[in-house]
């Protein structure tokens, strides 16, 4: 008997360890809380709000010592809505990350994370989240309470999209952690984890890439006595896209110019991998764009573009931007800034076109300053010669609808052009499937 009691200990210690729980702050608790919850699902899919509960069971220690990191875990029971009845979820596309307010002898919001990890999730059913963790440095005697509170769901094929979900009562806590003595401690707790990733409707987790690839450094300008080259720094620089775009785009953008007489020849760099495409597309469907702002002695706008995709894309791959050209002819004499802005994605499948704007957002760092000398029909306010600069608002062409809009016909332009899908919370609207769109040309 002795030796069974042992072994089944055993047991549940290494059960314990597995499901995440540091045996060095046991006994272990699981309480389960519910709450109302409002899911908002991507802006692409043009839906309203989701009402719902969510139940939540949180694994913490029942008691531990000051200066443990202690790890908490998220299960969630029941999500606060459905995949419904539209299209199957692929197994290991759905990642969860959410927020656990931290209260009482330690204050912070403590970050979780789940894998990417769930089985197939069929059509009207529920929505199959792993466990998130996230682990909680005590540094002060006393009890510590544990809320959750707003978790996120990204889906990641056939196209990456998030659906935020928000407790909409007040939440009953769901765990409480007995902090004691250990030979003194400090104020305060502090918290380790996931990062909670946030909406990216319609375009989840875009990747910012590594480094350009032109020179660094600072820049010097036109007064330089023979120099005709300048490259720009490399800044960093976050886009906001809108649908049916990702929701955003981080990259390393560098502006770099070559003097032409009074004007100068412009290339823009941006990190590799910068987003990941949205469907299968041929050869010459992608085109990106820029609008460069010109600040300091001058102003106006320089549009900068680059050329179409050499090869097809797979849809989920990272995409590489190519390098973006155009023409800056000053409007004024003395010093002149360059920084990045609005990046516009263009797709083209024959007379079909969805455009879709990337909006700075906050302001870019400069990347290049320039001694600038003013030329005739220079920029002075307006826009100097190059390529098209991107758009503030989504269009459209061959007489396709707003894709910018929550509409049928922006859906209907998503579902010819982009190939196949629309997020709608934890699962996907189904349009043109791309093989029948390829087999139509």
């Amino acid at each position: 008997m002795t030796t069974q009691r042992r072994m089944s200990a055993a047991g549940v210690a290494l059960m314990l360890g597995g499901a995440g729980i540091l045996l060095a702050a046991s006994p272990a608790q699981a309480a389960e809380v519910s709450f109302k919850t409002e899911c908002i699902p991507p802006p692409i899919s043009g839906m309203p709000p989701v009402q719902g509960t969510t139940k939540v069971q949180i694994t913490a220690p029942a008691e531990a010592k000051v200066g443990d990191e202690v790890e908490v875990v998220w299960k969630t029971v029941e999500a606060a809505s459905k995949n419904p009845d539209v299209i199957d979820l692929e197994k290991d596309t759905v990642k969860p990350t959410g927020t656990i307010k931290v209260t009482g002898a330690a204050t912070a919001d403590l970050k979780m994370e789940g894998p990417r990890q769930n089985p197939p999730i069929p059509k009207n059913s529920p929505m199959v989240l792993s466990d998130m963790k996230g682990k909680l440095k005590l540094e002060k005697a006393g009890e510590v309470t544990l809320t959750p509170d707003a978790y996120n769901i990204n889906v990641s094929k056939p196209m990456s999209t998030d659906t935020k979900c928000t407790p909409k009562e007040t939440v009953k806590a769901a765990a409480t952690i007995k902090v004691t003595e250990a030979g003194g401690g400090t104020s305060g707790g502090t918290t380790s984890g996931g990062s909670d990733t946030g909406g990216t409707a319609a375009g989840g987790t875009a990747s910012s890439g590594g480094s350009t690839t032109s020179a660094g450094g600072t820049t010097s300008g036109g007064g330089d006595g023979g120099q005709s080259d300048f490259p720009g720094k490399e800044v960093t620089v976050a886009f906001e896209c809108k649908s049916p775009g990702p929701a955003s785009i981080n990259s390393k953008v560098a502006i770099n110019a070559k003097k032409n007489n009074g004007s100068y020849d412009l290339i823009v760099k941006t990190a590799k991998g910068v987003m990941d495409s949205p469907a299968a597309l041929p050869a010459g469907a992608l085109k990106p764009s820029m609008a460069i702002p010109v600040g300091g002695a001058d102003k106006g706008t320089v549009p900068v573009t680059g050329p179409a995709n050499k090869d097809p894309l797979e849809q989920g791959k990272p995409v590489d931007l190519p390098d973006m050209t155009g023409t800056y002819k000053p409007g004024a004499t003395g010093k002149s800034t360059l920084s990045p802005g609005t990046l516009t994605i263009e797709v083209t499948l024959g007379a079909q076109k969805i455009t879709i704007p990337c909006t700075v957002k906050g302001k870019a760092e400069v990347s290049l300053e320039l001694d600038t000398s003013a030329q005739p029909g220079g920029a002075s306010g307006g826009t100097t010669s190059g390529g098209t600069a991107g758009g503030g608002t989504a269009t459209t062409g061959g007489g396709l609808a707003d894709t910018g809009a929550a509409d049928n016909g922006g859906l209907r332009a998503l579902g010819l052009v982009a190939g196949t899908v629309i997020l709608l919370g934890g699962a996907v609207f189904t349009f043109t499937p791309w093989r029948h769109l390829r087999g139509s040309r």
